[in-house]
């Protein structure tokens, strides 16, 4: 029999957990939940980790925790510091007895691990945080720096070398600095014009907000909360990935219409846990950090990693911003699962520190995920798919003002970039191969890179088994119906990545079986391109033996993403020529194969995959426009995109 469990702020742990003697923490209803039961916590604010201890049994009869119907329910990692005392000018302190923080101190943990860059000051940064009111501070790398604020306004990103802005620069003069000793940690802070014995400060003490300390919490769904401000740890594929929120090596959450923010890393956490893998680059220092994430991979099929006990995650309809780190982050742990209708922005931006695990959604190991109508900006990178990117799908995502769009990096596919906007200066890196770009508008900068000194593994069609590694090659992808836009600089958008590439299968073997070395010849042969009915506008390159395709080198399309309140809309002016090209509907069969997984495009449960939908998800009629909406005209358009 299922039941239905209450939560209030005018509850009791000592009370029956009904609608009329409700619970007072969410933890107390956690521990008595059953499968097929419902949590319901009533409005307030919950200053505390919760801990699901009990998992669901399937989809129908899983355990569900949910804000109350038009409640406004906050889960929050920090506690409120009162009793501040001015110490010079607008700094003060605050001496807080350790026993606050149990056997977890924010103050003494460090932003650690495998991929970390050196932060903008080179010193050390903790997992601790201060908010005034809401708003996070920066920590000082000294006590002294408190009085001298220094506002830097960019730094260098140091994968692209390029010189990209931190957001927010009126915060970076709001500085914390933290002294811990056996007792007590005290906390410095410069206020400015206020005072903070009269506004709302609060501190970061507890690693998580709702997320299990064991795994295998199985079909959980987490609906409507609202859950901040908790000191979690830089989160890469080789170390343990806790978030603010997750399953913890799960099967079957739901993760919908929440509110994550201020998450000193990662917000949504899909990813592995730590008996298969703990920092061993960092920490042992005995292999490069690839050979790391390779063993971690056999170390998760050793334990079980599978479809049926690991995944199939569902995220929606939620809202993710100010995360240090990630968004959305996952490896091995958000195989099989959905993201979609989520608005994430403001991730990975204020630069206290940095490294090479960075996105507003960061996936590893993304088998069959699909992410599709979601709304990304602001971000340093908006989606990073990283590893093992099979049956994967991008699908009507709206990008912009991003340092990166998208990036695709060592993976053999099948994977699917569909009916996206990549509307940032910088749309796409593609350091793979085997990837099918169809029906997208792509504004700005685009690179490929071959990787052949980083063999990753591929796998049996729609599972974790590995089937074989190979090295980066590049080329083997596709580009069909696609509108690029170039920047009138040097930056290359386009296709011309794969001037002289063969444009057959049938091609590339007969260069490639000329003798019986063939391990030789394999690596020095570039992989067969399908590249069809494409336009390029504003210097934007096409490929040399394109067939069918529009090219107009001085038409400026003058795209912009314009947001007006909550809306956003897509303004742009098409050339007549417009009309010259209409969309080819492609499927399993006219995509083709990829050639190192030696896999068909399809959809996550092996039927043929049909892209015959636009940006809005509306069937395409036969001679619909090319590029992400059917409904695009030539001449001036503004449509209404979020």
């Amino acid at each position: 029999m299922a039941y239905e469990y209450h939560v209030a702020k005018t509850g009791s742990d000592w009370g029956k957990g009904s609608k009329d003697d409700p619970f007072l923490t969410i933890n107390k209803a956690a521990s008595v939940a059953m499968p097929g039961d419902c949590v319901i916590v009533h409005e307030g604010e919950y200053r505390e980790w919760v801990r699901p201890r009990n998992k669901g049994l399937s989809d129908v009869r899983r355990i569900t925790y949910k804000a109350a119907e038009g409640e406004k329910v906050v889960i929050k990692g920090s506690e409120r510091v009162q009793g501040w005392m001015k110490i010079e000018g607008s700094v003060w302190k605050a001496v807080l007895p350790n026993a606050m923080f149990g056997d977890f101190n924010p103050y003494q943990e460090v932003v650690f691990g495998d991929w970390l860059v050196e932060t903008d000051t080179g010193s050390v940064k903790h997992l601790g945080e201060v908010y005034l009111n809401g708003m996070s501070f920066y920590e000082a790398g000294c006590l002294e720096d408190l009085n001298h604020p220094v506002i830097r306004r960019e730094i260098v990103d140091n994968r692209t070398e390029k010189t990209v802005p931190v957001h927010h620069p009126e915060q970076t003069k709001y500085l914390w600095y933290a002294e811990v000793t056996e007792e007590t940690t005290t906390i410095y802070a410069n206020f400015h014009d206020f005072d903070p014995n009269e506004e709302l400060v609060e501190i970061n003490v507890r690693p998580a907000c709702f997320y299990p300390v064991r795994p295998g919490i199985d079909y959980i769904t987490v609906k409507g909360f609202e859950m901040a401000q908790a000191a979690t740890p830089w989160t890469p594929p080789t170390g343990d990935q806790p978030g603010l929120l997750g399953p913890h090596w799960s099967k079957g959450w739901i993760i919908e219409d929440n509110i994550i923010h201020d998450s000193k890393c990662s917000g949504i956490s899909i990813g592995k846990e730590v008996t298969t893998g703990d920092m061993f680059r960092t920490k042992h220092r005995d292999k490069a950090g690839y050979h790391y994430q390779i063993e971690a991979v056999f170390n998760a099929l050793h334990i079980g990693w599978s479809k049926e006990k690991i995944g199939s995650h569902i995220i929606r309809n939620n809202k993710i911003y100010d995360c240090g780190q990630n968004g959305i982050v996952g490896h091995l742990g958000c195989v099989f699962s959905e993201i979609y209708n989520n608005h994430i922005y403001n991730i990975g931006l204020k630069r206290e520190f940095y490294g090479h695990e960075i996105g507003g959604i960061k996936l590893h190991a993304a088998i069959d995920v699909q992410i599709h109508d979601n709304r990304i900006h602001d971000c340093s990178m908006g989606v990073w798919l990283d590893w093992q990117t099979q049956g994967t799908r991008v699908s009507r995502n709206l990008f912009y003002r991003n340092n990166r769009d998208l990036y695709v990096e060592v993976s053999h596919g099948p994977y699917i970039v569909d009916n996206n906007i990549l509307g940032s200066d910088y749309s796409l890196d593609n350091w793979s191969q085997g990837g099918a770009y169809v029906n997208n508008l792509i504004c700005g900068k685009m690179d490929n890179l071959k990787v052949p000194n980083r063999p990753t593994p591929y796998h049996l069609p729609h599972s974790t088994q590995v089937a074989g590694y190979g090295a980066i090659v590049g080329g083997d992808d596709r580009y069909y119906n696609n509108v690029f836009v170039g920047n009138n600089s040097d930056d290359l958008v386009g296709t011309a990545y794969y001037n002289g590439s063969p444009v057959s299968f049938e091609e590339y073997l007969e260069k490639t079986h000329k003798d019986f070395n063939d391990l030789e010849l394999f690596p020095e042969v570039e992989q067969p391109v399908y590249i069809n009915n494409n336009m390029y506008l504003n210097r934007a390159l096409p490929f040399d033996k394109e067939e069918n395709k529009v090219v107009l080198d001085e038409f400026n399309p003058e795209v912009q993403i314009i947001e007006d309140g909550d809306q956003v809309f897509l303004s742009c002016n098409l050339p007549k020529e417009w009309a010259d090209l209409s969309t080819q509907i492609l499927d399993s069969k006219t995509l083709k194969r990829v050639r190192m997984a030696g896999l068909d495009f399809e959809n996550p449960d092996g039927s043929e995959v049909t892209l015959d939908v636009d940006y809005f998800n509306n069937k395409r009629a036969k001679e619909s426009a090319i590029g992400p909406i059917a409904q695009l005209v030539a001449g001036p358009n503004r449509i209404k995109v979020w």
